[in-house]
């Protein structure tokens, strides 16, 4: 297994691709039913080939990942060829932005010293799907990247 097995909620949510995905292998529900009862290690390897054909999917389609701790954001734009990064670090111990009031403080002093952007770029691996899903396992969430052009226009127009 590449990534990570699905969890059962994951696998009721895709029941429908799930079914698809045994069609395709020519294995009909009472088969199923039958290798879930007699051969379970074949169960439990038809589950870690799904899953992990339902992660290159998602991650291929991830185009932008949000990651918070208690005094830094991570934004990064999943392009092509490499992965930009778009950091914010508030350099204030009594501030937590993963908090309402630590990200409305935030909100209203991003011009405050206390407050540093940092960009970079960083090229993939070998596996650029590997990478993207390291960044998950490290507590990253896929987004739209609303954030990630927000701070991109905001560092823009005050360079």
């Amino acid at each position: 297994m590449k990534y990570q097995r699905l969890s059962k909620e994951q696998l009721e949510e895709l029941h429908i691709e799930f079914i698809n995905f045994l069609a395709t292998q020519s294995i009909t529900a009472e088969e199923w039913d039958d290798i879930k009862i007699n051969r379970p290690n074949i169960a439990e390897e038809e589950i870690d080939v799904f899953s992990d054909l339902v992660w290159e999917k998602v991650l291929a389609n991830a185009e932008y990942l949000e990651h918070f701790s208690k005094d830094q954001i991570h934004l990064f734009e999943l392009s092509a060829d490499k992965m930009l990064l778009i950091a914010v670090k508030v350099n204030n111990d009594a501030i937590d932005i993963t908090t309402k009031e630590g990200y409305d403080w935030l909100r209203g002093n991003l011009l405050n010293d206390e407050v540093v952007f940092y960009n970079a770029s960083k090229e993939y691996s070998e596996d650029r799907n590997l990478d993207k899903f390291k960044l998950l396992q490290q507590g990253a969430n896929i987004t739209k990247g609303e954030l990630y052009h927000y701070f991109e226009k905001l560092i823009e127009g005050n360079k």
